[in-house]
């Protein structure tokens, strides 16, 4: 391994180029950077000064003592968004609430806030300034149409509220921008002029258009019933999914593919968690909500055209098609593929050669297709009728394109392989050697790596004795592997990191794991059926590549519970599991959680068979977690239900 690379720019030079280009955002509206690029910035200040002020300050849309609008303090702060480019950043973000999350496209746009009084009367708009004050707008934003000028009365959320707040964001469209292209860099640089005009009426001349994203003043149980409630009063709102928490990605995907078509720019999805209770819960940091995120589209996007289509074999079997473009530049590289997705999507986008289309990096070796700009005038591109690796005839199952004999396929077995090196890290063993000893048939599955002689790495070409001896050790030093890598390693579809640190944590060992149904998985949080069903099925099938392996690799025996040792064995909570559900009266949950781990517990992360107590908050709002504890013990379970009080008592408060 290399020596570390060192930061080529000192922490004050960083602070000083992040404010810098904040200014030329939010004030002059003439931004130089990307913002995938002032992000790059914010998290190399991270890394560097992780207690950086300036990584908690709130954005300014205005020079303090500048503007000649009146300053108005927000009810409440207008705080900026955490974003995140990573499904696995993301995934982190959901572990730490319960219940779906609804979703949304990210409009970039001009943050707002409009209050109208008991009668529903608009009496005042304001921007979002520095996110505690900013300047009142409200003639201006009397001439955007799609303000409510008058809102039906609706109840209050607590006594003394006189007014009801909507916040949103005003944006120019697109159809609307073409107008303006050749003289405004973007449509939010000339929306946040417009809005800002001396003369009102010429603010309406640039027909400006808003969403409502939130609801203040007024009580409610979801975010989803919070959208509907804009709605109903002529509030235009963004399109907002309702998502489970296992099509998290799905639903990003979905948002990402239909860019294209949307009449405003959007830089990402936007997801908060639907239950206001949680809401509360997570609270905020003096720059964001800890209940939402933006998941941002990475990187830079560029256009191009599609020369041809090639087709790619995974190691789970499915045909995937990558695009052929003229060579483009995206994020400082120049790129000449293009994923193209599946064969469902790549149909629905109207792909043809010669196409003219839009591609995004997402981090990926290779970009991703993201819109059909121009259709152009060549073939369509149609599936392959035999798989390119084998010959097999091939089938469409759910927008995939299949090979039919992906057990015996030789580009989903090399998969496999890759997939197992990779995960386990077993250095030295690059794409084009495993190729060569699959090939030789010399390694056919993973558990024929421990079999490997170095006799047999010497008949390879260009391998030297040195070479292979070393290799060979490579191969030694992995002869032990913790549960969550060995499962990672297995190439289960849904079985990644996260859900393999869930399966460790709450059962333990493969004998466990074996028997767990579907019903027990998809009750775990953050699981869901989609993945308890994946995992179960794919835990049958892979029970003779897991025996022959188990021959040659050993597993260690996980300790019961996360961070325990032999010091845990005396104090009374040890080897027992601890769930928590509603609201906690007397202390947060994370206070609790901390006590159960002081005493030798473990906190669960669902209700399962191998939970010990389910702690009911006193403060009510328990929901399904107390239901299926209910259903639990009806069959025999052995789980106890216990309130917040009676824990207090095991506690010894």
């Amino acid at each position: 391994m290399g020596k570390r690379e060192k930061s080529a720019i000192t922490v004050a030079a960083l602070e000083k180029a992040i404010r810098r280009h904040n200014r030329l955002y939010f004030e002059k509206q003439s931004p130089e950077i990307s913002d995938y690029a002032f992000d790059r910035l914010v998290e190399q200040l991270r890394r560097l000064r992780p207690d950086s002020p300036l990584l908690s300050e709130i954005p300014s849309e205005s020079a303090p003592g500048t503007s000649r609008f009146a300053e108005v303090r927000h009810t409440s702060p207008m705080l900026s968004l955490d974003k995140c480019y990573r499904e696995e950043d993301l995934n982190d973000w959901m572990d730490k609430f319960e219940g779906e999350v609804v979703a949304s496209p990210k409009v970039d746009g001009c943050a707002v806030e409009l209050r109208y009084d008991r009668e529903g009367k608009l009496i005042l708009a304001a921007t979002r300034g520095d996110g505690v004050a900013g300047e009142e707008i409200t003639e201006n934003a009397r001439m955007i149409q799609d303000i409510p000028q008058k809102i039906s009365p609706l109840p209050l959320a607590g006594e003394g509220l006189g007014v009801r707040e909507i916040r949103g964001e005003i944006y120019m469209r697109l159809s609307v921008f073409k107008n303006f292209k050749d003289s405004f860099a973007n449509p939010r640089n000339l929306a946040a002029g417009a809005i800002k005009q001396k003369d009102p009426k010429k603010t309406g001349e640039y027909q400006l258009s808003f969403f409502g994203y939130d609801l203040l003043g007024v009580p409610f149980k979801t975010e989803w019933e919070k959208m509907q409630t804009l709605r109903s009063l002529a509030v235009p709102v963004v399109e907002i999914k309702k998502v489970p928490r296992e099509k998290r990605q799905e639903v990003y995907d979905d948002f990402l593919g239909h860019r294209g078509s949307f009449d405003f720019e959007t830089d990402g999805v936007v997801f908060k968690a639907d239950r206001i209770e949680e809401q509360k819960r997570l609270g905020n940091t003096a720059h964001h909500p800890r209940y939402a995120i933006a998941y941002k589209f990475q990187g830079d996007s560029g256009k191009t055209v599609l020369k041809d289509v090639e087709w790619s074999v995974a190691r789970t079997g499915v045909i995937t098609p990558v695009g052929i473009v003229e060579p483009v530049e995206l994020s400082g590289a120049t790129v000449t593929r293009v994923s193209l997705h599946n064969y469902g999507l790549m149909k629905q986008k109207g792909v043809r050669i010669g196409a003219k289309v839009l591609m995004i990096r997402r981090g990926g070796v290779i970009p991703n297709l993201e819109s059909v700009i121009e259709a152009g005038r060549g073939s369509v591109v149609e599936a392959p009728k035999r798989c390119p690796s084998c010959g097999a005839p091939t089938e469409i199952r759910d927008d995939f394109l299949h090979c039919t004999n992906a057990k015996n396929c030789s580009q989903t077995k090399v998969g496999e392989l890759k997939h197992f090196v990779q995960v386990t890290e077993i250095e030295g063993f690059g794409d084009k050697l495993i190729e060569r000893l699959y090939e030789n048939g010399f390694v056919q599955d993973p558990a024929d790596f421990y079999l490997l002689t170095k006799e047999q790495l010497l008949e390879i070409e260009r391998m030297g004795e040195v070479l292979a001896t070393k290799l060979i050790g490579n191969i030694q030093a992995k002869r032990e592997l913790p549960l969550d890598l060995f499962l990672r390693a297995l190439g289960i579809r849904e079985l990644a990191k996260h859900t393999s640190k869930i399966l460790t944590k709450e059962f333990g060992g493969l004998t466990r794991l074996f028997k767990v149904t579907e019903e027990e998985l998809s009750a775990i949080h953050t699981v869901g059926e989609v993945i308890a069903k994946e995992v179960v099925a794919g835990l049958k099938k892979k029970r003779p590549l897991i025996e022959k392996l188990l021959k040659h690799v050993r597993i260690p025996s996980p300790l019961r519970g996360e961070g325990q040792g032999e010091g845990d064995r005396g104090k009374p909570f040890h080897g027992k599991k601890f769930l928590f559900t509603g609201s906690l009266l007397s202390m947060e949950r994370r206070e609790a959680e901390k006590r159960v781990e002081e005493k030798g517990g473990w906190v669960a992360s669902g209700v399962t068979q191998e939970l010990d107590y389910l702690v009911v908050g006193d403060g009510g709002g328990a929901g399904s977690k107390l239901e299926k504890a209910k259903k639990l013990q009806a069959k025999g379970g052995k789980v106890k239900i216990i309130s917040e009080k009676e824990w207090k008592e095991m506690v010894g408060l």
